[in-house]
């Protein structure tokens, strides 16, 4: 049985100044008859309380099966004499709104995810979190605000979205996208092209590539903060209902051996997670996004520690946006648990590192089925490997004196060399590409498009997907001072520091400029003199806020850059 509530507290009270004892104090009748009101007995009033925190709503496919799975966790968390508590926080849909002003939401909505979060909690003084997340930044959100938080906590996602069809072909989110810049190019049909859009969201679940979400998942529970398979149970499967009932049982444990996220999330925690990322192939965005998680719970993580990680982490796994396959295959081949007995057998892991199942990262895994290679093609034996280092590579130059991240799956090879192209914002490439004026060669400029700049540095979904759909992808380089999708794929380089709204390089880049992008040197330079860019900067003049009020304004003043994590609370 778990510890009564009143011992419970008592024992936080000696780690937290800020906590109360609510229910057994004498002077709090008020709130004492409110939780009345909601139907508590006094047996419950002596019991754990456990927030469960739903990012559910019906305007995205990802997010909106998640309130019904919240009412599973809830009655998982009751049957184990715990009392459950279901409240929501917000969400944005990263497909509806990249390609649209909206897209500058996004990255914002995780701190706002992760401060309402925290503010609930903190408020009601939950004992414990259960967060079930869906679309890309709900995920780093709901761990920030665990972090910080330090209480019993555990992370259920809400899972992958099955395939669509059409013609015979696998559709995911960005074959919507990539169909745009076909029709554009002429090499489909208004049918078709309309045919693909309606085919490519056909049930609940977030994107099925490894794009951010089942990057952030599979980072998430390689980190320890989800049950094991919860990064690959599918969103409408039996086993991710099985998983949602089963977090009541977990984090009735968790209480009673007082296990937090600060002893889950350490920095070998943390470089289990990268190491998953870069044998998974996986997304640009956890980057900043793991940078912010580790702030939470005070552990030192930089950009640096990726490339480290990079040098010595082959990509194995031959996902979409750049392979074949989506994590629903990876699901009916032993999930990510398999691919994570394998780094662990292949000594790329900290197998030693606590889970919020209470056992080790290690144990975990001795009774998951090992990967077959004769039996699956999707994960690729180190021995042959869909690339001998990480895609993640951290660049540096006069053009990100601070940083950059490149995203290069090995097909487009490590070095491009062209004249700049320059658009001040994705909505002038797009009409760059349906003139003409982006062609082959070119290293196109997407800039003003920061965490300051925009503000709120959106995803460069649409401009990649039009130029691949173009028939440009493999001959165009693309540069922003923005942010990828998962979904996106070619030669890419995004989180560019300083940007360009605060007079970083990028900002003086005019078109016919030379820019040199060299992976293999971890470089990305403006090919111009010293004296002309010095010149450029005296004639530069900032520009103001695009936003003069509201959220947008608020997070322009207070965001950290993208080398920092773009997080908040600093």
């Amino acid at each position: 049985m778990p510890k009564g509530r009143n011992s419970y507290i008592n024992k936080m009270k000696e780690l937290n100044k800020y906590s109360r004892t609510i229910t057994q104090d004498p002077t709090q009748p008020a709130a004492q008859a409110m939780l009345y009101g909601i139907g508590l007995t006094d047996d419950d009033l002596k019991k754990p309380q456990v927030g469960i925190v739903s990012m559910g709503y019906d305007g995205n496919t990802c997010n909106m099966h998640l309130n019904d799975l919240a009412k599973l966790v809830k009655q998982g968390v009751w049957d184990n004499d715990l009392v459950g508590l279901i409240f929501n926080t917000i969400g944005v849909s990263d497909g509806i709104s990249n390609g649209t002003d909206g897209m500058r939401y996004s990255l914002v909505s995780r701190d706002i995810i992760a401060d309402s979060i925290e503010t609930v909690c903190g408020a009601q003084y939950y004992d414990a979190l259960i967060a079930l997340p869906g679309c890309d930044k709900n995920m780093p959100g709901s761990i920030m605000a665990m972090g910080r938080l330090n209480r019993p906590s555990i992370m259920v996602y809400g899972g992958t979205i099955a395939p669509g069809h059409y013609n015979g072909q696998d559709l995911n989110i960005v074959s919507a996208f990539e169909a745009l810049g076909q029709k554009i190019a002429g090499t489909i049909t208004e049918d078709d092209f309309r045919c693909i859009v309606k085919a490519s969201c056909p049930s609940a679940g977030a994107c099925g590539g490894m794009y951010t979400a089942n990057t952030m998942a599979a980072a998430i529970e390689a980190l320890g903060m989800s049950l094991p398979f919860s990064s690959s149970n599918p969103a409408l499967s039996k086993e991710k209902k099985e998983e949602c009932y089963a977090a009541g049982k977990a984090i009735q444990l968790l209480i009673e051996k007082d296990i937090k996220p600060k002893d889950i999330m350490t920095r070998e925690a943390f470089e289990n997670a990268i190491v998953v990322i870069m044998a998974l192939g996986g997304s640009t965005n956890a980057v900043l996004h793991l940078i912010a998680m580790a702030k939470s719970v005070s552990v030192k993580l930089t950009q640096d520690d990726f490339q480290i990680i990079s040098n010595r982490v082959p990509v194995l796994a031959d996902f979409k946006p750049s392979g074949k396959y989506l994590m629903q295959d990876l699901y009916q081949h032993g999930g990510v648990p398999a691919v994570i007995k394998y780094l662990l057998e292949k000594g790329f892991m900290h197998g030693s590192c606590l889970t919020v199942t209470g056992k080790t990262l290690e144990e975990n895994l001795k009774t998951v089925t090992p990967l077959d290679f004769n039996n699956q093609k999707i994960i690729h034996p180190i021995e042959n490997p869909i690339k001998k280092t990480g895609h993640l590579q951290i660049l540096y130059g006069n053009l990100a004196s601070g940083g950059s991240v490149a995203k290069i799956s090995g097909k487009e090879g490590e070095r491009f060399v062209g004249p700049a192209k320059v658009f001040d914002g994705e909505f002038e490439l797009i009409a760059g590409i349906q003139s003409g004026r982006v062609k082959s060669g070119d290293v196109v400029v997407i800039r003003y498009v920061g965490p300051k700049g925009a503000p709120g540095m959106p995803e460069m979904l649409k401009p990649t997907s039009a130029i691949i759909g173009a028939g440009l992808g493999k001959n165009v380089a693309l540069i922003t001072d923005g942010r990828f999708s998962g979904g996106t794929h070619g030669f890419v380089v995004g989180h560019i520091t300083p940007e360009a709204f605060e007079g970083g390089v990028l900002a003086f880049v005019q078109d016919g400029d030379v820019i040199e992008i060299d992976v293999a040197k971890n470089r990305i330079d403006l090919k111009i003199s010293d004296d002309e860019l010095n010149k450029r900067k005296t004639n530069w003049k900032a520009p103001e806020l695009k936003i003069k009020n509201g959220v947008l304004f608020k997070y322009a003043r207070v965001v950290k850059n993208a080398a920092e994590g773009c997080v908040t609370d600093e």
